[in-house]
């Protein structure tokens, strides 16, 4: 992006690290707000009053939709570095725009995050014969909204011993970060499009900006077909971008995203089945947490009250938001008063509950992540958590080398509250992939299934994804 000094009036002021920061220019539009339209008139400084989607009711007021607007900018492209015309979203709403507690709590102040601390931006390819943005994109990006907030509502925060690198679901919700990827299961216009998920990118021309009430990222959605959202579920989300950025088909390097789109990167690409085969046998998997249909109960007959934590069969809107791993180790121990799976009340961690017998119930979608769980998080010492969608029940596979964890070889399955950590030893991993390696091929076998491991005190059982 070329920007001069001094762009209609708006002083550019560069930072390092890649930071903008945009000071507050008093008028009456609030300072969040305001910051965050100057940013974009410093890329689109003629388009003044771009199309925008705008809540009738707002959500602190009782409305539905958390986004207050969402802007639809006509971008030019640039041929000469391949960016072909296209249709930018912008979303306002997730960060603070007022800065009175109407929205967001505001106790962060300007050195932190504004609300959530990111924005939603989509960069749609234009038809040639279109003169104005499909609305559509709007849709989406409320929805992924309604979804961060209602997270927060549902997951109090506490204080306990919280998987760190679990990753994104600080504050309490659903915090989307670039690497992070969505399953949707179906077309994301409600075509018969082949680009059926999300991946969660760097906006290109958005730096990370720093507001009056905080700094703010600017998250892009990038359209994905199964075989897409598969490569990233079993290698990692940061990884396959790149490989997208490569062709012009797939997104390029801008990532811009085509609905009529027939081919996957693979059919691009053949190599890449083995370039991705290779990432995950020498890197492992940097997904590490995943919101799904799943449940834990202690079977310990000997119990007159055995615990039991399950969730609800069916997710609003069906919508699964996963999570990659940012942080550098594999310790599970909390650093910061921002926990990651805190999805439980403080009175439930108070104590440390060794369970005997435990068995665990997957749906088939996340059930098939069970065997890349065990070669590319167990395998490379490291941990993978299960987040009910519904509920607060949370299981927590930890591998023996993994600090922090609760779990010993004398107390494999330990409780805290809703929270399940399940140590898998080494010396159980090898019989642990083989009888999952069904979940390797497809299911040609009638569901539910159960899998048990009697020397293990261990049942696992996977479910359909529709009962």
């Amino acid at each position: 992006m070329n920007e001069s000094d001094h762009q209609n009036g708006v002083p550019c002021m560069r930072t390092p690290r890649s930071v903008t920061e945009m000071p507050y220019v008093s008028q009456t539009l609030p300072a969040g707000l305001a910051s965050l339209y100057m940013l974009c008139k410093r890329i689109y400084p003629d388009q003044c009053n771009p199309l925008q989607a705008t809540t009738v009711i707002k959500y602190w007021l009782g409305g539905p939709d958390p986004l207050d607007y969402i802007s639809m900018y006509n971008n030019p492209g640039d041929r000469m570095i391949g960016i072909p015309p296209h249709w930018h979203y912008i979303s306002f709403g997730l960060s603070d725009l007022h800065g009175d507690n109407r929205v967001h709590n505001t106790t962060n102040g300007s050195d932190g995050p504004s609300g959530f601390g990111f924005e939603l931006t989509f960069r749609l390819l234009k038809d040639s014969s279109e003169t104005s943005p499909p609305t559509w994109p709007a849709r989406l990006m409320q929805s992924l909204a309604k979804y961060v907030f209602r997270t927060v509502q549902r997951f109090p925060k506490c204080k306990a011993h919280l998987p760190r690198e679990v990753g994104a679901l600080d504050r309490g919700g659903n915090t989307l970060y670039a690497g992070d990827h969505v399953s949707w299961h179906c077309g994301l216009d409600g075509s018969e499009s082949r680009l059926q998920h999300m991946l969660m990118g760097e906006d290109p021309q958005l730096q990370v900006t720093v507001t009056p009430h905080g700094s703010v990222r600017f998250v892009q959605i990038v359209g994905a077909c199964l075989e897409e959202l598969q490569a990233v579920q079993r290698w990692n989300g940061p990884g396959v971008l790149q490989i997208l950025k490569r062709h012009s088909v797939t997104g390029g390097s801008w990532l811009i995203t085509n609905m009529r789109r027939g081919e996957s990167m693979f059919d691009v690409d053949p190599s890449v089945h083995d370039e991705i085969a290779e990432g995950i046998k020498t890197e492992g998997s940097n997904l590490c947490g995943i919101s799904a249909h799943c449940s834990w109960e202690e079977s310990n007959n000997r119990c007159d009250k055995a615990l039991v934590y399950k969730s609800v069969e069916h997710s609003m809107n069906n919508l699964r938001i996963i999570n990659n791993s940012r942080a550098p180790n594999g310790d599970l121990k909390e650093t910061d008063g921002n926990s990651n799976y805190n999805s439980c009340e403080l009175s439930e961690l108070t104590q440390e509950q060794y369970i005997e017998n435990v068995h665990l119930t997957f749906n088939l979608e996340a059930g098939l992540l069970l065997p890349f769980v065990l070669k590319g998080r167990i395998r490379h010492g490291r941990h993978f958590t299960f987040k009910a969608l519904n509920s607060n029940a949370t299981i927590t596979f930890v591998a023996p080398s993994v600090s922090g964890s609760l779990v010993s070889d004398e107390k494999p399955f330990v409780a805290q509250g809703s929270w399940l950590q399940v140590l898998v030893p080494n010396s159980f991993l090898d019989t642990m992939e083989s009888s999952l390696k069904f979940l390797n091929e497809p299911v040609m076998e009638p569901l539910p299934k159960t899998i048990n491991w009697p020397d293990r005190n261990l049942t696992i059982t996977i479910n359909p994804d529709k009962l």
